[in-house]
């Protein structure tokens, strides 16, 4: 019996698919959070095919692709894609074009025709980092010509994290309206869960970066975490100068 590991992202909306595909008459693993010891697991003993779900937090989806395609043990096993917007699933097609991109009503025969047919010599694209490299700290956090970027509680000499800006952007340290860009400074653990409800509201008007010291209490799990608590999803992270790492959050969607 083939054994299918899906990657999917909400426990309920991941049981029709996990039942189509065992009606099918594969084993299917599941695990709703990826954490350490799943990918662990996933590396040791590697399935027949990868089902990725791309209907929610693609960049997610995309991201542990390009990781498994990273690993000896899991390269050669084929992947299939289903769902998600025209856009974003054009984008990851040009990272792995060997990959099979099915919906949900297809996906069963999408995954035999994975398994018959693995690839030879499996694409590899470069990982998260490797693909930021030669790219400004401003290009990282999204931020164009013209945007006004909202600063919250921001530490000394933060512009020089930040580095130079595109044409005509500008910091607003105390904003009458949100910036296209915010970037939220945290400085320590009980203010940032303290403040993380507002900043849910501000989430929905604007690109909300939440920037917490290398080495302080704060840390990309504990910010994971705290912010999911209060409806928030975190979707890009990236290095912020020598001193400091950011996280790129949304509101969840209504399910």
């Amino acid at each position: 019996m083939p054994r299918v590991r899906l990657i999917h992202w909400k426990a309920a909306e991941a049981a029709p698919l996990i039942a189509a595909l065992r009606g099918a008459g594969y084993e299917v693993d599941y695990d709703e959070q990826l954490q350490g010891d799943a990918f662990r697991r996933i590396r040791q003993s590697p399935p027949d095919v990868f089902v990725i779900d791309l209907s929610r937090l693609p960049s997610h989806g995309r991201e542990v692709a390009v990781f498994l395609r990273g690993h000896q043990t899991t390269r050669g096993v084929p992947m299939v894609f289903v769902g998600g917007e025209p856009e974003k699933v054009r984008r990851i097609r040009e990272l792995l074009p060997d990959a099979v991109y099915a919906s949900a009503a297809t996906v069963r025969s999408a995954v035999r025709h994975a398994c018959a047919s693995r690839p030879a010599a499996p694409v590899v694209p470069p990982q998260m980092m490797q693909r930021y490299t030669g790219r400004t700290t401003a290009q990282k956090l999204g931020i164009r010509e013209g945007a006004r970027i909202a600063v919250i509680d921001p530490p000394r000499n933060y512009a020089a994290a930040i580095g130079e800006l595109p044409a005509g952007a500008v910091f607003e340290e105390t904003p009458a309206s949100p910036g296209e860009v915010t970037l939220w400074f945290v400085q320590g653990a009980a203010g940032c869960a303290a403040s993380l409800p507002a900043m849910r509201a501000l989430a929905a008007r604007t690109k909300l970066w939440i920037l917490w010291r290398k080495g302080s209490e704060v840390s990309q799990q504990f910010l994971r975490k705290s912010a999911t608590a209060v409806g928030l999803v975190d979707y890009k992270i990236c290095a912020v100068g020598p001193s400091w790492s950011g996280m790129l959050f949304a509101r969840k969607k209504a399910v």
